[in-house]
């Protein structure tokens, strides 16, 4: 006779059938069959700086990946900006050594598509296709358009994604937060909007004219949720990610602080309503955190001065619980579409017999002291949020316990 099955399982039908005949029989998966849990599938986060090599002061990718376990990741893609770029095999196999050694989740690294990501020749793509997850600059915009559709071809031919951090330098002025009311107010210089839609505009026309796959990193404006609408509409093979920050946070949330310091910024309400409008009608394919962990030296330097990027792995799910699942703009079904079954799906990256366990009737302030991230910067910090992950499985074996 089987066991009573007590806990709530979410996600695809073959995961909840899988999960149900675990949870009744003899393994590890049968200790978490209590009915104040919900179990989901691994998520996957396809933008993560874990920075090393070469910027391990601020974190590293054992530290990385734990951290992304205690979130409930258990795929995550990282971003070439390191110390050397991984823009050849041997710049690449330097990373890939670490990752083996220690990794506790799955790490999939990108590959850069100029060399040192300079943006003015493109990287060795044919040697290490068959070692990245896709090719990205991210951190940098690749300005000509040329050298762009040179990349897209190479991608094409290779059979790999490109994946774009859109900004137009140019436009960007020395700008550091959203070029809006709360610039103006306290005298800052901004960043427009038209930096990042403008770019993914040229973008999209060159992948509809190519055929490559393409994919915009962290969208933030209204316009280029609009863009990648239409885009989707006529056909062109293009998906896009935004973060949780900016579907909680605008302009008008802004501290004086380094926490709120990121690239793209938090843009105006307009801009944020626009982007939860996305994720409810599918435009906005995923949410991935973009965590990108600096020092506390870094972030301590205030708006104007601080380094670029927060920390969120391991709050990314109990935000969009907290701030979009309770409060009805989605449903929990779609919550785990947009952090694992869309990733996965557009990204190639099978899911195994990956699940967490999370406790959602669990409320806590968010105090990043208790990050396993060495980076703290978050500006949800003293925010209270639900859902408290229990254990995270990858492959098998607990890589996290709470």
């Amino acid at each position: 006779m089987s066991k009573l099955i007590k806990a709530n399982v979410i996600g695809s039908s073959s995961f909840v059938s899988d999960m149900r005949q675990c949870l009744s029989g003899d393994s590890v998966v049968a200790e978490f069959n209590n009915s104040n849990f919900t179990i989901l599938p691994g998520f996957c986060d396809v933008h993560v700086h874990f920075r090393e090599p070469g910027f391990s002061y601020k974190e590293t990718i054992k530290t990385g990946s734990q951290c992304a376990a205690r979130g409930g990741y258990t795929a995550v893609c990282t971003m070439p900006n390191l110390n050397p770029v991984p823009d050849n095999m041997e710049n690449l196999q330097l990373q890939l050594d670490i990752i083996e050694k220690d990794a506790v989740v799955d790490v999939y690294p990108y590959g850069a598509i100029t060399v040192s990501q300079m943006g003015e020749e493109l990287s060795d793509m044919g040697s290490i296709a068959d070692r990245i997850i896709a090719f990205s600059d991210d951190g940098r915009g690749v300005q000509s358009e040329n050298l762009m559709k040179q990349a897209m071809l190479k991608a094409r031919a290779l059979d790999k994604m490109i994946v774009a951090h859109c900004e137009v330098n140019e436009l960007l002025k020395g700008g550091y937060i959203h070029d809006g009311v709360y610039a103006k107010r306290y005298n800052h210089r901004g960043i427009c909007s038209e930096s990042e839609y403008i770019q993914i505009e040229r973008d999209i026309k060159l992948a509809e004219e190519i055929g490559c796959k393409y994919h915009v990193c962290h969208i933030s404006t209204k316009e280029s949720v609009e863009l990648i609408r239409k885009a989707k509409a006529r056909g062109v093979d293009v998906t896009c990610e935004t973060a949780p920050h900016y579907l909680v946070f605008d302009e008008n949330d802004l501290l004086e602080d380094g926490r709120f310091k990121m690239n793209p910024p938090l843009r105006s309400k307009e801009d944020k309503k626009a982007l939860l409008e996305g994720v409810v009608d599918g435009t906005i394919d995923m949410i991935a955190t973009d965590h990108a962990p600096h020092s506390a030296e870094e972030k301590s330097k205030g708006l104007e001065k601080s380094a670029f990027g927060i920390v969120g792995l391991e709050i990314a799910f109990p935000i969009i619980y907290t701030h979009l699942v309770k409060t009805g703009i989605i449903t929990l079904e779609k919550a785990v579409e947009l952090l694992c079954d869309n990733p996965r799906k557009r990204f190639n990256i099978n899911g195994g017999c990956d699940f967490t366990v999370w406790d959602l009737n669990c409320d806590y302030v968010v105090n990043p002291d208790e990050f396993l991230s060495m980076g703290k910067a978050t500006p949800f910090q003293g925010e209270k949020l639900f859902g408290k992950c229990i254990a995270t499985i990858h492959n098998g074996k607990i890589v996290y316990k709470g």
